[in-house]
């Protein structure tokens, strides 16, 4: 016979637990998982050892600020299938993995029971007992230990005299105690530590408003100003908005400076786009002379403060022909062989106001922190939310770096990624740490693609790294949906993403006025775009949804199911136009149903049914449903409701799921 290394190999602690298919795990623990405060981790794992042997588990986490594990034991299911949950309660990063042994008390006890039950002698089995009482003693200290010698010692006594009084004495209090000082000399620790990124509530829940500072003043044609925009904040507050975006408020380069439209001649009075970033005055970390200073950008940030919204500042790491950096360091663009910088481009288009950076150089360490910097730069001006432009067009392994350095020092930064790219890139920008991401949602517009897309994103893996930002409107992306179903279809839009999603946002005044006038056709860019140009917005239009933009945020302030996503389910219609879902709260004290009609252009009905189980709901008793967009209410019964939406007054229900309640007199109300 030959002798192998693994017929030598002593194994003096016999690990005999299996722990495996550990959840939530991303890639093998690669990435981390994510959550808010406040909000609970629940853990499973298959646990197994051989033979017939009891098991315990535990879920061992840490968050932060603590060097040492907490415990929380974890409880069978089925098929070995285990579970416990702990809660997070301070921002950064917490770790949590398992551990598992072979419970010898436990087994002992069930044995015992089963002979004692079949009057068996259980004499010689009392003394394994005892044993087994006296080992943990000696592992335990002050009054356990005593209890623990105590208990062994009656354990002896109670044998001796009646063996139903000794089985008496092994009772839940003894187990507990046992349980505390187990034996762990042979426990299983799943190999990974598994971490979760905590955030603040703000990464859950949002809602954005969008605009250019620059079209911010009183008159048509003038250049606003920060000072301008100081005059907006009650009418964004108003709407119920709580982050206030702006594009990139930096110097804007001279050099091939783009035209209205886009054009590629632009004249002496055309301000460029915000993404050209670089010009004379400075870079990333100068703000544009006609917008202001540094100290109106402070006295705006304060003021917004007092209006509830948090300002969020746009991450464009790209620069114009004309930045600093492109004389500075010309080693970190990809300079062409007659001795010219590349610009941008997606062939046929040409962006000629813009470089790439062109990350591969030999310089990428003096990059980074140059990059870094930017970054720190405005947080240190108080900005804690960046919408990162692009991001992928740049080496994951960048962004990594960079958040996951950014994030150690100021854990209440948020970023957002705007990367309408294939899936898999979005969701690795995810898992690499961006807190909320851009989605598809814009382009998905019947019932079916609706329903797949937030399946997958709320009901699947994917929802533990990535948090979707919903976004009807951008000013890169102006729909087919929103160009020709006028009014009604921004109606439809916008309570879509008030209510499928916790996060969303609008790009705005364009979208509550409902500006729908494309380049040309078959184009999804705005003509006389703001990107481009300066836009005067007269926000008092009687067309403007600004009302039901407010109602919708108010109600979602009001409602905690639409706080988060994880509870969205889809509802049963015989209609195809028609989309219904509901979201809970994790104890059903609060149950919205959103019913949505999806055609902008005609009146649609149909039947509903409710899954009254998910609801919380008695198919026994009636229910009220309270339309909180018309204060109306119905009463409704079972699962199967009829209703009707007319687009050209309201495409959508939103309603509250209230239940009967009876008093002891008999009176019936709805709670």
């Amino acid at each position: 016979m030959v002798s192998t290394a693994k017929d030598t190999l002593a194994f003096p602690l016999l690990r005999r637990v299996v722990i495996e298919n550990v959840q939530p795990e991303i890639e093998a623990g690669r990435f981390a998982i994510k959550r808010v405060i406040g909000e609970h981790v629940e853990v499973t794992a298959d646990i197994h050892a051989d033979g017939h042997d009891i098991l315990f588990a535990v879920l061992q986490h840490r968050s932060p600020s603590q060097s040492d594990w907490r415990e929380v034991a974890m409880q069978p299911l089925v098929n070995d299938r285990w579970k416990a949950e702990f809660r997070v309660s301070e921002q950064g990063r917490y770790f949590y993995t398992v551990c598992a042994w072979v419970d010898p008390f436990m087994s002992w006890r069930r044995d015992l029971r089963k002979k004692f039950e079949a009057a068996q002698d259980v004499g010689l089995a009392l003394l394994v007992g005892v044993s087994l009482i006296e080992d943990a003693a000696g592992r335990a200290e002050g009054n356990d230990r005593e209890q623990l010698l105590l208990r062994a010692t009656e354990l002896k006594e109670k044998r001796a005299k009646n063996q139903q009084l000794a089985m008496e004495s092994v009772d839940d209090q003894l187990t507990a105690l046992m349980q505390r000082y187990a034996d762990r000399r042979r426990a299983t620790t799943y190999d990974r530590e598994l971490a979760v990124v905590v955030d603040r509530i703000k990464a859950r829940f949002s809602t954005w408003y969008e605009i250019f500072p620059r079209s911010s003043a009183d008159e048509p044609g003038k250049h606003g100003t920060f000072r301008d925009c100081e005059k907006h904040l009650p009418y964004i507050a108003d709407m119920g908005f709580d982050v206030l975006y702006f594009p990139p408020i930096h110097p804007i380069g001279r050099i091939n400076r783009k035209g209205k439209n886009n054009t590629e001649q632009a004249s002496p009075d055309d301000v460029g786009s915000p993404w050209a970033i670089g010009a004379e005055e400075g870079g990333h970390d100068t703000i544009l002379p006609q917008l202001g200073t540094i100290e109106d950008f402070k006295s705006l940030q304060a003021k917004a403060k007092d209006f509830g919204l948090e300002m969020a500042l746009d991450l464009a790491f790209q620069c114009t022909p004309d930045h600093p950096y492109v004389k500075a360091h010309k080693e970190w663009f990809r300079v062409l062989p007659d001795g010219s910088v590349q610009y941008a481009e997606n062939p046929p288009k040409r962006y000629q106001d813009i470089y790439p950076i062109y990350f591969e150089n030999d310089h990428a360490d003096e990059l980074f922190q140059e990059l870094k910097r930017v970054v720190r730069y405005w947080i240190a001006q108080g900005i804690r939310i960046f919408r990162v432009d692009n991001p992928h067009t740049k080496p994951f392994e960048f962004w990594e770096w960079l958040i996951d350095g950014i994030k150690t020092e100021y854990t209440d930064v948020l970023f957002l990624a705007e990367a309408f790219t294939r899936p898999k890139v979005m969701y690795r920008l995810a898992k690499l740490g961006f807190t909320q991401s851009y989605t598809y949602f814009a382009w998905r517009n019947t019932k079916s693609e609706l329903t797949e897309y937030f399946t997958q994103l709320t009901q699947t893996e994917v929802r533990e790294f990535f948090r979707p930002n919903l976004w009807p409107n951008t000013p890169d992306i102006l729909t087919e949906f929103l160009q020709f179903g006028d009014r009604p279809a921004f109606m439809i839009r916008v309570a879509l993403a008030a209510t499928l999603g916790a996060s969303y946002g609008i790009y705005g005044p364009a979208f509550e006025l409902c500006e729908n006038r494309a380049l040309r056709p078959g184009s999804e860019e705005y003509l006389d775009s703001e990107k481009y140009q300066l836009r005067h917005w007269d926000t008092n239009d009687p067309r403007s949804l600004k009302g039901l933009i407010a109602r919708l945020n108010q109600i979602r302030k009001e409602n905690p199911a639409l706080q988060s996503d994880w509870s969205l389910r889809f509802h049963e219609t015989d209609n195809d136009q028609l989309i219904v879902y509901s979201k809970t709260t994790e104890d059903l004290s609060n149950v919205v149903v959103t019913v949505v009609s999806l055609d902008p252009y005609y009146t649609q009905a149909g039947w509903v049914d409710l899954s009254l189980e998910t609801l919380g709901l008695d198919p026994s008793q009636p229910y009220q449903m309270h339309d909180l967009l018309s204060e109306a209410r119905y009463l409704w019964h079972g699962p199967h409701n009829y209703l009707r939406l007319n687009p050209q007054m309201m495409p959508a229900h939103v309603f509250v799921v209230r239940r009967r309640v009876r008093t002891e007199r008999d009176f019936d109300y709805f709670l």
